[in-house]
């Protein structure tokens, strides 16, 4: 399970009549976005870290890649 910050994580009830809860992963501890997760959770507004189990599944939200720094052809660098 591989997850970025901004995914929302949704884990189904394993008994019945468990609730199901879902929340936004806000940290990461592995560059590979491996658990565990920071999340924050929409029923409580509570961080806490997770690790998932076999009911929780990852809804990946499509990131925008960072734009790289625009770098001038002749920056001015003294004042005339």
């Amino acid at each position: 399970m591989k997850a970025a910050v901004g995914d929302r994580i949704i884990v189904q009830g394993t008994r019945p009549g468990a609730a199901r809860r879902d929340g936004e992963i806000v940290g990461l501890h592995h560059p590979d976005g491996s658990p565990p997760y920071d999340v924050r959770w929409s029923d409580d507004d509570r961080v806490t870290e997770y690790f998932p189990g076999p009911d929780a599944r990852i809804h990946h939200f499509a990131h925008e890649p960072t734009a790289p720094e625009r770098i001038l052809p002749n920056p001015h660098l003294f004042a005339d």
